[in-house]
């Protein structure tokens, strides 16, 4: 009998390697911009890309039921291992024109990544999948702010000396979720195509309320991480000790606290309520986002202080939402509608990452985020319209 609490480790281990590839190339945006000659607009599609390849890669999949179809697993590795070659060939990308097209494939990829790694964690859990959820986002988000610590580690590091150790940590990702990941109990392994599954998931009132509020969710989330390097690179300058290394480290510190709040809020959620905790962050962060401008002008030390606390807030609901989708999906198409919730979300980031560095040429970095607040807003007010469910859990044997 294969222990939960072990399997959820592997798989947070698993995530944790796999999404690294996710930013690898935005941590490394500022020897990229110089070595390609790109413009502010080129930049923003190297992140823009991995949305939309990620967009257009969950739609495919929603479409054609591939996480409740095939295993999860296996999904997984495969995504690992097309999103490894996909960002390991950055290396000899030619032009720009190159760098996007591979960062919308490594984004494809990671369809095949981040919604079959939940529904994973959802089949090992029944009553604590709140918890789940949350610690397996919690991996997530240190993956994806993992490419950002190592550029401030070394800021002499090549940049495609860079893009090939995350292609080799997701390699060993994939591994890991097929040899040390089995099967959970709770959650159908296999299921028929069936074409309807998509309007089926979301006939469902309570499932299309809690994706509304991650849509609210995701307006700010994506936006945040991206632009908060220039942020604080902005808030340094402002105060005399601008260096590109502040802001890798600003970044880091913002999108890896989310993995506190994420973890931090599963721990609660289930015995709290998912909609009521993920409502809170929701809150939180949306008044983050209206008092940045403020911070802006504090000591660097309190700006990054309160990236921190931003970072918990902003992240501490994302895995609650998915919680409250997969609780309200019929049990043979959860993988479905976790894939087509994260599909809408992620084409929505689009808009706001695109958004926010227009929003900055004109009123500056100091302002900006006023536009991500009714994201969050929006998002806690659609989460009112759910009942407020709570457990006592599985027992989460280690």
């Amino acid at each position: 009998m294969r222990s939960p609490g072990v399997q959820l480790a592997w798989l947070s281990l698993a995530m944790f390697l796999g999404m690294t590839l996710w930013f690898s190339a935005t941590a490394a945006n500022a020897p990229i911009i110089t070595e390609f000659h790109l413009s502010a607009a080129e930049a923003a599609w190297l992140t823009m890309a991995v949305q939309g390849g990620f967009v257009v890669g969950t739609l495919v999949s929603a479409m054609l039921n591939l996480p409740d179809v095939l295993n999860a697993r296996r999904l997984f590795m495969v995504g690992c291992l097309l999103g490894a070659i996909a960002n390991a060939a950055l290396v000899v990308a030619p032009g720009q024109r190159t760098l996007v097209a591979l960062r919308v494939v490594t984004g494809a990829a990671l369809a095949w990544v981040y919604p079959p790694g939940m529904k994973v964690a959802a089949d090992w859990f029944n009553e604590r999948r709140g918890m789940a959820l949350g610690t397996v986002v919690g991996a997530l988000t240190i993956g994806s702010a993992f490419p950002h610590l190592l550029a401030a580690a070394s800021a002499t590091i090549p940049w495609r000396t860079l893009m090939l150790i995350a292609s080799a940590l997701a390699v060993v990702g994939g591994g890991v979720v097929v040899t040390c990941v089995g099967d959970g109990p709770y959650v159908a392994r296999s299921a028929r195509f069936d074409r309807s599954a998509v309007a089926r998931v979301f006939s469902d009132r309570q499932t299309r309320l809690a994706t509304l509020a991650y849509l609210g969710h995701m307006w700010e989330l994506y936006a945040a991480w991206t632009w908060i390097a220039a942020f604080a690179t902005a808030a340094a300058a402002a105060h005399a000790s601008a260096a590109p290394v502040l802001g890798s480290i600003v970044a880091f510190a913002t999108i890896a606290s989310g993995a506190i709040g994420s973890v931090a809020t599963g721990a609660f959620a289930d015995r709290t309520g998912k909609a009521r905790i993920a409502g809170w962050a929701m809150l939180a962060s949306g008044t983050c986002c209206a008092i940045a401008g403020v911070v802006f002008r504090a000591p660097f030390v309190v700006v990054v202080l309160f990236a921190v606390v931003w970072g918990v807030a902003m992240a501490a609901d994302s895995a609650q939402l998915s919680a409250l989708v997969a609780q309200y999906s019929p049990s043979d198409h959860v993988g479905t509608a976790l894939t087509i919730q994260t599909c809408v979300g992620f084409l929505l980031t689009m808009a706001s990452i695109r958004l926010l560095p227009i929003v900055a040429q004109a009123i500056g970095w100091q302002w900006a985020f006023l536009v991500l607040v009714p994201g969050p807003l929006l998002g806690a007010l659609a989460l009112r319209g759910l009942p407020n469910e709570s457990s006592n859990g599985d027992d989460l044997r280690v």
